[in-house]
Parts: structure tokens; C-alpha cells; sequence
């Protein structure tokens, strides 16, 4: 149990990592405008997903939580 409180407190931790590193995700959405027979007419719309502040600080503080506390749990 000690070994995964800590590997999760860890993966939280480097998950809140990045996302105070890299705030924003870009992504592209593909979708059809029209179908005409075997012609098909696509358009690739460039998106963008903000990642919120309470998740990047929830992610950072448990993570935490969960390292320290692994390591003060008698096995």
C-alpha cells in the first residue's frame, strides 16, 4: 500500500508539473461539412483546451499529500 501512495502522489505531482508548464492544449477537430456521392468535403478546425487552475492545483497538492504521507505510514 506504501509503494502506491507513493507512485500515485508521484504521477499527480508530474501531471501538475506539466500543466503549470504547459497551460494550454492544441488540438485539431476534423468534421464533414458535405457529402456529394463518393466526394466527401472536410474541414480541420484548430481547437484549444485550457487547463483549469483548481485541477493544476489540486494535481500539485495531492500529489504532495500523498508522497509525504507515504513516507510517515509504518509498513
Amino acid at each position: 500500500m506504501k509503494r502506491l501512495a507513493l507512485t500515485l502522489g508521484v504521477v499527480l505531482f508530474l501531471l501538475g508539473i506539466i500543466a503549470v508548464v504547459h497551460p494550454t492544449i492544441e488540438y485539431h477537430k476534423r468534421e464533414r461539412v458535405a457529402k456529394f456521392g463518393p466526394v466527401e468535403a472536410t474541414m480541420d478546425e484548430p481547437k484549444t483546451f485550457q487547463v483549469p487552475t483548481a485541477a493544476t492545483v489540486s494535481l500539485l497538492v495531492s500529489g504532495l499529500a500523498l508522497v509525504v504521507i507515504s513516507f510517515k505510514v509504518k509498513s
